[in-house]
């Protein structure tokens, strides 16, 4: 196998067929030119150059040495390229992914900011429903999500918070919930509590909903949900309730879903996630960008 300081020297001198331009184009001595091409000789077993007092010329083995490797390190030069572009450079295409409508939002403002920024890389965004968030990290599909928090992983990395909404619960407009100005989170152990698909990571799913109320009485699980939609479709057929975050009044009103507001809930957290080994430097200029955009300085 060709270390790659060998390689790098046969392909100068093939190309220079000079002893000392090659070292200039190295910054090696020519001393360490002749010593490198004649253990690459030795390796090979043939002479690679022809050398005489005036001139140097490629052997028969030398050309076609160079011919069949030069492409391929030609090759691998730009696969590293890339490489280093897209770890340390701004440019390409950033793809992106939201669930819900006022992530949207946010994400197309914090995309706005991005490209002002950053003209020399393009976003792609997508909708994502909740339980494609991670799939599409770890798969690739997207590099950055924008979605609640917890979203736990060894291999997810979660960005700051970036907005924190009053939590609600979804009804039938029917319930007597419905009549309510506010509701406790010891009222859920009254009620059947849809569920997250399986997909989605017990820590967002425990977060949103708990298996027993604060005093320690089980709420009782409902059916699950793949999308909010779905969800939202169920809650008003009066198959069971949901926590939801406030925006969700002014998204997804209907008029078989009421909101009715937690009196003693926390809030629910969004932000954006990416993977651990995917933190390129367009990935921390989006994060940038979102975060000075909700901090109101874009």
């Amino acid at each position: 196998m060709l270390e790659r300081h060998e390689l790098e020297t046969f392909l100068a001198l093939a190309e220079e067929l000079h002893f000392g331009h090659t070292a200039e184009r190295l910054h090696v001595s020519t001393a360490r030119v002749s010593q490198t091409i004649r253990k690459l000789e030795r390796r090979v077993g043939v002479p690679l150059f022809n050398r005489t007092s005036r001139r140097v010329e490629l052997s028969p083995v030398g050309r076609q040495l160079y011919e069949e490797v030069r492409p391929a390190w030609a090759r691998i030069g730009a696969a590293l390229e890339r490489a280093i572009d897209s770890g340390r450079g701004v440019t390409g295409t950033l793809r992106v992914a939201f669930t819900g409508a006022a992530a949207g939002q946010l994400l197309v403002g914090a995309t706005e900011v991005f490209r002002q920024r950053q003209p020399g890389c393009d976003v792609q965004i997508r909708e994502a429903q909740i339980g494609e968030i991670l799939p599409w990290l770890r798969d690739g599909e997207v590099e950055i999500v924008l979605g609640n928090f917890p979203m736990l992983g060894p291999d997810i990395i979660a960005g700051p918070v970036l907005v924190r909404e009053a939590r609600m619960l979804a009804v039938p407009s029917g319930h007597p919930f419905a009549r309510r100005t506010s509701v406790s989170v010891e009222d859920l152990a009254r009620v059947e509590v849809l569920r997250f698909p399986a997909t989605v990571p017990e820590s967002l799913s425990t977060d949103r909903t708990p298996r027993q109320t604060p005093s320690g009485r089980p709420i009782e699980s409902g059916p699950s949900a793949t999308t909010f939609q779905e969800m939202l479709t169920l809650i008003g057929a009066g198959q069971g309730v949901f926590p939801v975050g406030a925006q969700a009044r002014r998204y997804y009103a209907r008029p078989d879903v009421a909101y009715i507001p937690f009196s003693d809930a926390p809030p629910l957290e969004w932000g954006l996630m990416w993977r651990a080994d995917g933190a390129t430097a367009r990935v921390r200029a989006f994060s940038q960008a979102a975060e000075d955009l909700v901090r109101g300085h874009p």
